[in-house]
């Protein structure tokens, strides 16, 4: 099994990243940040911040991830979200404040929470 955790975003190429692992092993793990949402599209600081300061230079949907997996030639087997905004320690008051709309979003509805919110990635185990 080949484990690619928050990799595919900070890749120029990923495109020939992912043809060239694909027959390395029969199971791969992705776990891509889902980046884009109505809140990140609409405030533009959260994209350019995290290019600054962790590096991203592709971002991701949910739809988007699973596409280019498509593209690639894998089969995705199953898929859920993980919460790091949610889960992870809170890097200020304003972050702390932030979780509870996610939370309490997220249990009505997870895709238009993750869509319009943020803050969550994407675990696919894929073939």
């Amino acid at each position: 099994m080949i484990l690619v955790i928050d990799l595919l975003e900070h890749l120029e190429d990923y495109f020939s990243f992912l043809r060239n692992i694909k027959c390395k092993s029969k199971y791969k793990i992705f776990h891509i940040p889902l980046d884009i949402s109505v809140q990140s599209v609409l405030r533009t600081k959260p994209i350019i911040k995290l290019r600054k300061s962790v590096g991203h230079i592709h971002y991701f949907t949910k739809e988007t991830a699973l596409e280019l997996l498509k593209d690639c030639g894998y089969e995705f087997l199953d898929y859920f979200y993980t919460a790091g905004y949610v889960e992870l320690p809170a890097k200020s008051i304003r972050n702390h404040i932030a979780r509870i709309p996610r939370k309490v979003f997220y249990s009505l509805h997870q895709d238009l929470a993750v869509r319009v919110l943020g803050g969550y990635s994407l675990m696919i185990l894929a073939k």
